[in-house]
Order: structure tokens, then C-alpha cells, then sequence
């Protein structure tokens, strides 16, 4: 599934063993993409020796501060931007 500029996403929440680029503090988390970087190989399966094939949509986006930190001191508009692989995104309505 692709993503737009502008699709409301939701980083997913689930146990992954072993090596990958999802930090840990969005998985859960609802955000915006931002922008498409392109396609690149996946770097969970090339941390292990693997080709990366199929490549894998990389996306930009952006999270609420206050989301993410209950506690934050900033302003409400602060955003935290995060390249996540599509495979780690679902849609969110």
C-alpha cells in the first residue's frame, strides 16, 4: 500500500526480534506523512545477511510532540519528523 502527503498513518505496535529501523517510542503512535523518500532496499533482512529484496517504500513523518512525551514542555505544534518503512505503517482513519 502506498501512502500520500497528508494520509493520517499509525506506526504499528508489534514485536519485532532482531535488527530494525522503527524506534521503539512511535510504535503505536498516530502521524502524518510528510513526504515520500522513494523505495530502498530493506534493511531488516540485509542486517542479516539478505539482499533487502523487495524494496520498501520509505516514508517521512510527522508526530505530535505531546504524543510522544506526555509531559512535554513545548508548544502544541511541535512535531517530531521520523523516516519509517511502509511495511511499519498502517493506515489510520
Amino acid at each position: 500500500m502506498a501512502f500520500d502527503v497528508g494520509q493520517r498513518v499509525r506506526v504499528a505496535e508489534r514485536e519485532h526480534a532482531g535488527h530494525h529501523r522503527t524506534p521503539g517510542y512511535v510504535k503505536g503512535k498516530r502521524g502524518v506523512v510528510v513526504r515520500p523518500h522513494g523505495a530502498f532496499r530493506n534493511p531488516e533482512t540485509r542486517a542479516y545477511g539478505g539482499d533487502g529484496l523487495p524494496e520498501r517504500r520509505l516514508y517521512l513523518v510527522a508526530l505530535e510532540q505531546d504524543d510522544l512525551w506526555p509531559a512535554y514542555p513545548g508548544p502544541p505544534e511541535d512535531r517530531l519528523y521520523v523516516d519509517v518503512f511502509e511495511h511499519w505503517l498502517v493506515e489510520d482513519s
